[in-house]
């Protein structure tokens, strides 16, 4: 008989690492993914990916079913590819603790 059984871990984008206060598609995103693989897990479990709704800042109470949450958005891939600039997001202060749902 053989083992068919699969681990993974339940991790939410906005946990993951990042300079600007709230977790990203970026590069933080692939380590993770790298870590699940050494580590031999099969799953990353995730949190509703679609913009949350000002009642309550939950996804499963989100205005849509179908759009995404801008604030995955990359922001150092969005400079990367030249859509803006450092200057854009200079001056602005990103909390480590806190993400302001409320923007």
């Amino acid at each position: 008989m053989s083992d068919n059984r699969k681990a993974g871990i339940l991790c939410p984008v906005f946990s993951l690492s990042s300079k600007y206060g709230i977790g990203s598609f970026g590069e933080s995103a692939y380590e993770f993914v790298r870590f699940l693989k050494k580590s031999k897990q099969t799953y990353w479990q995730i949190l509703p990916l679609v913009p949350i709704s000002s009642d309550g800042n939950s996804p499963y109470l989100s205005p849509s079913t179908f759009a995404g949450n801008f604030m995955y958005i990359d922001i150092d891939k969005l400079i990367e590819d030249g859509l803006l600039c450092e200057s854009d997001v200079r001056g602005y202060k990103f909390e480590d603790d806190f993400v302001d749902y409320d923007y």
